[in-house]
């Protein structure tokens, strides 16, 4: 079941950098699997598992860009005040709750290439 809000400290410190963590792998990680493989057939499927990758980010980050839009005022807010109360709810469309949860199962297949010894 697809999340209908996160939490301000969850967008910040989980969500986010989950993102930043899929973008380093396709672009260290996959590349180097890319560049160092030679199995030609190994090579077609990680180089489209790397075309996959790029349209969902594209995809997540547009809607992440109008969640932050949206929530610019309370993110900023929650960044610069340490001593504010953390955890306030922020509710998500339908496409920003779309994007979230594609974030999370990026994640999880990028840590499954990340371990597969191939």
């Amino acid at each position: 079941m697809i999340q209908t809000s996160v939490t301000d400290t969850e967008l910040l410190e989980e969500v986010i950098p989950k993102l930043k963590n899929i973008e380093l792998f396709l672009h260290d990680t996959l590349r180097v699997k890319i560049d160092g493989c030679r199995v030609p057939k190994e090579i077609h499927r990680l180089r489209n598992l790397k075309s996959e990758f790029e349209l969902e980010i594209s995809m997540i980050r547009m809607n992440l860009s109008h969640l932050l839009r949206r929530y610019s005022d309370q993110l900023i807010r929650t960044v610069e005040d340490a001593k504010r109360e953390r955890g306030t709810q922020i509710v998500l469309d339908e496409h920003e709750a779309v994007a979230i949860e594609r974030i999370r199962r990026l994640y999880q297949r990028s840590q499954e290439v990340q371990t597969d010894p191939a």
